[in-house]
């Protein structure tokens, strides 16, 4: 996960969409184009006293050139940026103690220009130049409010979960005050109004204790049908329909860790003549388009959920609203907006979203390196559909039975596995709950399970961050995360 507060993840992250790495001898006009970027897409950091390659050359030498680059955000930009500075102390290349300067550039509700009237926008590791086309869209997009931001009917302090604020707050390394000032003095989680306490929608399906009690659709919901399309009536196909509730991040840890347990596997004659096992989608291509859904949902529309849809030879992910900003289905692979920047954060400060700004570009390539067609966008007046096709793909007959893949037998065979598989970690998350000191051996009793499929089912609660281990295998307990200790 990166951290802008480390000084070795700013020296050697990937230069991405929230963090470029600048000289101190740069040109204060030169300096401009980034942090207008950055504030027109999602903010960003930039590392004053760092070269391109990590090297870490101080700002201590340049001190009348620093003095010029900290007026960039109000003299060079227009209208001004909102920063934050951080100066941190370093050893550079030479051994000499140094600083480096980190400048925190904030997303701007307003679309920026640098004092040439240029507009630019962060895509990827890039600062890319708008034309006047997509300069007006940009006005277009900047004008909308986030429903994210705005109050809660009836929604209170109370109906946020505090400890979970808490431990969230252990996870970012705030340490300014407790969760309720956290709450008070971040993102206006929550705002006073005419003496009125305000609590935004971001908060509620983050750290809400029940989500669902404002938001009924704020879920995920799994379909899985026999066959290549969705039959109604008689011919209703559906041989699986499962439903994710509860915060944002409690919905991705689940849904992801359930999916897993439903995609398919395929054998092939890799090299050697050695059969290798091949998922019937790259792991990265599926967990990204339930991450984006997550991320970029319009969740003021309240009359339905997200969808994953399952079929023999394809999978869709539905998600509630247009394509945000200036993003465009023919130009996904290059534009990022995010409708709901802050809980785009939240999900970022936990590494999901693993390649902010490039996920989708990712996708086509792994879908392409696997062998696969591409991925599929489509947009209607409300729902955003974006599907993956694995090798059944256009056959006459896309059932699991073909040459190449595992037999019917044995496809029923991993899909029940898969069942009992989730059945039992879900068990085990209640067996632990009620009994945080319970050994394996005992958890195997309960289960009615063998001591290896109880190891299992704990691994996949670790994994998923649901549970964690509190001191020894002998005299330690087990934590479930989310409940007080």
């Amino acid at each position: 996960m990166f951290n802008p507060n480390n000084i070795e993840d700013l020296q050697f992250s990937t230069e991405r969409q929230i963090l470029d790495r600048k000289s101190a001898r740069i040109r204060a006009i030169d300096l401009a184009i980034p942090i207008v970027a950055m504030a027109n897409a999602d903010g960003g950091f930039l590392a004053i006293g760092i070269e391109d390659d990590g090297t870490i050359t101080g700002i201590d030498a340049q001190e009348k050139n620093v003095q010029d680059l900290l007026r960039v955000p109000y003299d060079y930009c227009i209208p001004s940026v909102q920063i934050d500075l951080t100066t941190i102390d370093v050893v550079d290349c030479k051994g000499n103690p140094n600083h480096v300067l980190r400048m925190q550039i904030f997303q701007s509700s307003r679309v920026v220009a640098n004092q040439a009237d240029e507009v630019y926008l962060r895509v990827g590791d890039k600062s890319k130049k708008l034309n006047f086309e997509q300069r007006l869209q940009l006005v277009y997009a900047k004008g909308i409010k986030y429903f994210e931001d705005q109050p809660v009917p009836n929604a209170t302090l109370k109906d946020l979960d505090l400890y979970y604020v808490s431990e969230h707050c252990n996870k970012i390394g705030y340490n300014k005050g407790n969760a309720e000032f956290y709450l008070r003095h971040n993102n206006d989680f929550v705002t006073m109004h005419r003496n009125e306490e305000l609590i935004s929608g971001a908060a509620v399906l983050l750290f809400g204790r029940n989500p669902q009690r404002f938001f009924p659709r704020a879920r995920i919901r799994f379909i899985r049908y026999e066959g290549t399309t969705a039959n109604v009536g008689n011919d209703m196909n559906v041989v699986k329909d499962v439903k994710f509730t509860g915060r944002l991040l409690e919905q991705v840890k689940d849904v992801t860790a359930f999916v897993k347990t439903q995609i398919r596997e395929y054998t092939k004659l890799g090299v050697g003549a050695v059969f290798q096992t091949i998922p019937e989608f790259p792991e990265f291509c599926w967990t990204e388009l339930i991450i984006n859904a997550v991320a970029h949902r319009d969740y003021s529309i309240g009359g339905t959920d997200i969808q994953i849809k399952m079929f023999d030879d394809h999978l869709t992910v539905e998600s509630p609203g247009i394509l945000p900003g200036l993003v465009r289905v023919n130009n996904i692979r290059e534009f990022h907006f995010s409708r709901n920047p802050k809980i785009v954060e939240f999900l970022n400060e936990y590494d999901l979203v693993k390649e902010f700004g490039e996920g989708v570009d990712r996708i086509y390539r792994d879908m392409s390196k696997a062998g696969l067609p591409e991925p599929e966008y489509k947009q209607s007046e409300f729902m955003l559909y974006a599907t993956l096709k694995n090798k059944n793909w256009g056959k006459r007959d896309a059932r699991w039975n073909t040459d190449h893949l595992l037999s019917e037998k044995g496809d029923e065979k991993e899909m029940k596995k898969g069942d009992e598989i989730a059945s039992r970690v879900e068990k085990t998350l209640e067996i632990i709950t009620n009994n945080p000191q319970i050994t394996i051996n005992e958890l195997a009793l309960a289960l009615q399970s063998t001591k290896k499929q109880a190891e299992t089912a704990i691994n996949r609660l670790k994994e998923t961050d649901r549970i964690h281990r509190e001191g020894s295998a002998r005299n330690g307990k087990w934590i479930v995360e989310g409940d007080p200790a």
